[in-house]
């Protein structure tokens, strides 16, 4: 487990008209602050990955289809430096991972659909300074391997 990292498990709450799942409240233990709300989706087998985040943390749910979420803390000063995290989300059994700042993070589609993730980071995006460092994929030094499952 990479140190700062959370982990919540979400409950469905099921009627006669459909489901509610509760992702993410201003009183749970990992909320810092609200800086916005957005949808990601990844196709079938494709790799959104690898970035951190100098200023904000993110907080991830899948809630359609299923993705491999990959992290690697690259803090110098953690007591998890180099260590490497390897989560499957998924509606199926619904989590709420919160990611610290300036530790790497990428997820892959590993449904037969399109997966859809939502998120809620800190901070809002800013278009003319993004908050975030990009690492190719494959080619890096991350000791992590997208061409599992």
């Amino acid at each position: 487990m990479i140190d700062g990292v959370k982990i919540k498990k979400l409950k469905i709450i099921p009627d006669e008209r459909g489901r509610l799942m509760e992702i993410f409240r201003s009183d749970d233990e990992s909320f810092e602050k609200f800086g916005q709300v957005y949808m990601t989706t990844v196709k079938p087998g494709i790799v959104k990955a690898w970035h951190y985040h100098r200023l904000q943390t993110d907080n991830f749910c899948c809630v359609k289809g299923k993705i491999r979420l990959g992290l690697y803390d690259a803090r110098r000063d953690s007591l998890t430096f180099g260590e490497t995290m390897d989560l499957v989300l998924g509606p199926d059994e619904p989590k709420l991972i919160s990611i610290p700042k300036n530790v790497f993070h990428g997820f892959k589609g590993i449904a037969d659909e399109e997966s859809i993730v939502i998120n809620t980071p800190t901070e809002a995006y800013n278009h003319a300074k993004p908050d975030e460092l990009r690492v190719d994929p494959y080619k890096n030094d991350i000791p992590f391997d997208w061409r599992k499952a």
